[in-house]
This record gives C-alpha cells, sequence and structure tokens, in this order.
C-alpha cells in the first residue's frame, strides 16, 4: 500500500524492524551508515534493498534532513554493494520510489538496486 513521504517516521515499519534485528534479512553489506539485503520479493536476478541506518522516510525527508556525512556514507554504501554484487559491468538499475505516486510502501527510506539481466525501458510506455 503506497505511503504518505511526508508523513512522520513508524518505529515499527518493517525495515526498522530488521535494522533492530527483530526480522531476518539475507544480509549483503552492512556498514555504520547502511544495510544491504536481498528483497524478498525480487524483480530481478538480483534486487538488493540498501537502507540508511537512520530514522528516514523517503529520499526527500533523507536529503533535507540526514548530515553530510551520512549521506555521503550511504551513498558510497550504495556504490559498494553494486561493485560486491558485480552489478557495474554489464550495468544496473537503482530505484528509489518517493510517496504515493512513486510507489513507495515502506514508510524508511531505501533504494532498489536491480540487475543480473538486461531490464528493458525505465518505464513502460503510457498511450494516450
Amino acid at each position: 500500500m503506497p505511503i504518505d513521504a511526508t508523513a512522520p517516521y513508524d518505529d515499527q515499519n518493517i525495515f526498522a524492524r530488521i535494522l533492530r534485528g527483530e526480522i531476518p534479512a539475507r544480509k549483503v553489506y552492512e556498514d555504520e551508515w547502511a544495510l544491504a539485503f536481498h528483497d524478498i520479493a525480487a524483480q530481478a536476478p538480483v534486487h538488493v534493498l540498501v537502507i540508511p541506518k537512520g530514522r528516514y522516510v523517503s529520499w526527500d525527508d533523507f536529503s533535507e534532513s540526514a548530515p553530510a556525512d551520512e549521506i555521503a556514507g550511504f551513498v558510497r554504501a550504495v556504490g559498494r554493494v553494486a561493485r560486491t554484487e558485480r552489478l557495474v559491468e554489464p550495468g544496473y538499475r537503482l530505484l528509489a520510489n518517493v510517496g504515493a505516486h512513486g510507489g513507495q510502501e515502506v514508510p524508511h527510506f531505501h533504494v532498489h538496486l536491480f540487475g543480473g539481466k538486461p531490464l528493458g525501458p525505465m518505464l513502460a510506455r503510457q498511450d494516450g
């Protein structure tokens, strides 16, 4: 169910619970800024979620509120995951959904890394 990207942070969201160790995840990478794990509903041969360890609802919240060192640490973590998963060559897609129109379903900022096959067009063509 799409969420409101401007809503307050919900400490009971699934990613907050994964960060606290209440729900298991197949971890790919972890450092002081980020946690990366395989998506349980993978949409590509490689589908990894990367989440910051801070309490941010969306990209908008993260980019507005996070300190510069946290933003830099998170961005570097995303790059490390892409390299670790061997996605840089032949290529991958990085996606962050924001709010209801963007299809965001979990009220904790996260990015999806997709790869392992040609991914086709970014959006389905809309006629009319």
